[in-house]
């Protein structure tokens, strides 16, 4: 089997969030998947097969963290998308069948690719005791991302505040189905990003996420009602970092972004 890496989220290699791209004939058993994944080692291993003609999707598309199977993942659709493109394996926008339902990868002028997601239904809820504590800052809002995410999005104090994490992943295990996404306002618009994330996911195998497309179905009407814009840029402030443009149109949000392939190789067992 034919295995690439790709870096997704970026325009440069080295950056963004890597994810392992596997084309198949077809799926084999989990198990073999999630030795794969494993074995890869990223966040994220997508796994695609072509799907016969006529249909309401064009490819099957699956996720694996080392850890588990996800129910959505943005940068490693992005990635599959981009193999599937420059392999010539398809033209034009590319739906995906999911546990999430069709997911339509589009190809832009610049390189870029827009995924169309569903926007993440956002529950206020109270802050669980301990998780100050756990994620190392007071949260100022806290909210359910559904059960697509499965994570809870916590706003804090600001951006320094965000970048300056260093969160108990043991602890913050406890207080939610996959994660945390932490998120404050920009501090200076003008570096060309409106609000910065990180996202720790202990749950599924993945103590800080590089750069989650899925968590900004979630971010993107957090901040769009802020800020008042539906177009909005987010900053994810990893070690590795990258940037993610967000349209939000009400139940349906739009993901953008560029992605590089770095590996490309042969699996041979």
């Amino acid at each position: 089997m034919r295995i690439r890496i790709v870096d997704a989220f970026t325009d440069r290699p080295f950056a963004g969030n890597p994810a392992g791209v596997l084309l198949l004939d077809a799926f084999p058993d989990d198990d073999r998947l999630q030795r794969v994944a494993l074995e890869v080692n990223h966040s994220e291993t997508a796994f695609a097969h072509r799907l016969p003609a006529g249909g309401e999707a064009d490819w099957a598309l699956r996720w694996f963290t080392p850890a588990t199977e996800v129910a959505m993942c943005g940068h490693a659709t992005l990635a599959a998308a981009h193999v599937l493109h420059t392999t010539g394996a398809h033209e034009g926008p590319v739906r995906f069948a999911t546990r999430s339902g069709v997911l339509v990868a589009t190809p832009r002028q610049d390189g870029s690719f827009t995924l169309d997601f569903p926007t993440a239904p956002l529950t206020p809820v109270e802050a669980p005791p301990g998780i100050a504590a756990a994620l190392g800052a007071e949260p100022r809002t806290v909210l359910d991302t559904g059960p697509n995410i499965g994570d809870l999005l916590v706003e804090v104090a600001d951006e320094k505040t965000v970048r300056g994490l260093t969160p108990d992943l043991d602890a913050l295990a406890a207080h939610s189905e996959r994660g945390i996404i932490a998120t404050a306002r920009a501090e200076d618009p003008a570096r060309g990003y409106d609000y910065v994330s990180r996202c720790f996911f202990p749950n599924v195998g993945i103590d800080e996420d590089p750069v989650t497309g899925s968590a900004h179905t979630a971010l993107a009407p957090f901040w769009s009602e802020r800020l008042g814009r539906p177009d909005l840029t987010g900053l994810q402030a990893s070690s590795r970092s990258g940037r993610v443009r967000t349209e939000l149109r009400g139940g349906r949000t739009l993901l953008s972004g560029h992605a590089v392939t770095v590996i490309d190789g042969e699996l041979l067992v």
